[in-house]
């Protein structure tokens, strides 16, 4: 399929040129916005598709709206019409084309040019009236406030936030770029207006103070719930902002005599992660827990797990060393340790199912071979 791209150097356009050459559509030609009609009919011979992304919204001169908006879309639609096979075209309009602003007319009436367009040559026509879209290579003072937000914060400099219960909705790139590409493939697809769904809503004040969250995760470990919906792409976002710098970080390490302790990572609900090491011969552990579990993974050396019941006095011993993917889980009411039975130092990644609490650390010690 023959693609071409308006606004393809712009935040959306790069993010929609890498996704359409990671789907295999390798012939891609990116339309200037200042070429004239004669230029457009060349450069869209035997085009499929059109994603048109160019156009204006921040200009130094408002007339700038008509002319980078309305008056390009015209002529690319006179280019587009003049084809043998008028290809069907995608638009990235906005919100903004609802209000009676020079900014939203001028995108109301390229959305017009381009229906217009697909009422007389029966190709289909999607427009897409989108909001605040916001993701990675997006520009700070900008694409959106998450963009600047981002940035400032990612570098320690300070937000402005002149009202924090502003209402605000969001849409991520990726969605759109999603949105895009569907249409690809559905060549029946009815045209109109279409949802570049979903739309997170917000406030101004939770967007910052949940971008400076991201940013303090680094000093409590404490990680936000990024796993899922608006918070999975504004952490995206914003660790796309990091300077290369801050491409690392370090963590405190807890070393004694029996080796080192590190915590990596904690959440707010699902426990924490970090790793531990025992120099040989060295055991670790001698205590039980009531609720608390933790799952062990030997990374390097030998290890022997030892179990005692506390209360039957009942055994039990596991053996594993690094390499063999077995985990190993403690168990409420047993008495566990740990014994480096290797030559090398032990390494073992551990996770526990809680942030340890030191007033409530739910750790009794007692030997699992008492005398």
């Amino acid at each position: 399929m023959r693609i071409a791209i308006t606004g393809g150097r712009g935040f959306i356009g790069r993010n929609l040129q890498v996704r359409l050459q990671e789907l295999g559509h390798r012939e891609l030609t990116l339309v200037p916005h200042d070429a004239d009609v004669a230029a457009l009919s060349t450069l869209l011979a035997e085009v499929d598709f059109v994603f048109h992304l160019a156009g204006v919204n921040r200009p130094q001169d408002p007339a700038e709206f008509v002319s980078g908006n309305h008056a390009f879309t015209r002529r690319l639609c006179e280019a587009m019409a003049a084809q043998a096979r008028p290809p069907r075209v995608a638009f990235a309009s906005s919100t903004q084309a609802a209000l009676d602003n020079p900014y939203g007319r001028s995108k109301r009436e390229a959305e017009e040019e381009l229906l217009a367009y697909g009422r007389r040559t029966a190709a289909g026509v999607y427009v897409f009236r989108l909001t605040n879209v916001f993701g990675k290579w997006s520009r700070p003072n900008y694409n959106s406030a998450v963009a600047t937000f981002c940035f400032n914060i990612a570098r320690g400099q300070p937000v402005v936030v002149n009202d924090a219960r502003a209402a605000l909705k969001l849409v991520y790139v990726d969605d759109v770029v999603q949105h895009f590409c569907d249409l690809l493939e559905d060549r029946d697809a009815s045209g109109g207006l279409r949802s570049a769904g979903p739309e997170y809503e917000t406030t101004v004040g939770e967007l910052a103070d949940q971008i400076r969250a991201f940013a303090n995760s680094r000093e409590t470990l404490v990680s936000e719930r990024v796993g899922t919906g608006l918070t999975r792409a504004l952490y995206a976002t914003y660790v796309s902002f990091l300077p290369l710098p801050a491409f690392e970080y370090e963590v405190a390490r807890h070393a004694d005599p029996r080796g080192v302790f590190v915590e990596m990572l904690k959440t707010p609900d699902c426990g924490q992660f970090g790793y531990f090491t025992a120099f040989p011969g060295i055991t670790r552990g001698e205590h039980y827990h009531h609720s608390k579990t933790e799952k062990f993974l030997v990374i390097k050396g030998t290890a022997s797990f030892g179990y005692r019941h506390i209360l039957t006095d009942e055994r039990h011993e596991i053996i594993t060393k690094g390499g063999e993917g077995r985990i190993v889980e403690t168990i409420p009411g047993w008495t566990h340790n740990v014994t480096n039975i290797g030559d090398d130092d032990l390494v073992v990644l551990v996770w526990a199912n809680e942030i340890f609490d030191r007033q409530r650390p739910d750790t009794v010690a007692q030997k699992v071979n008492q005398p």
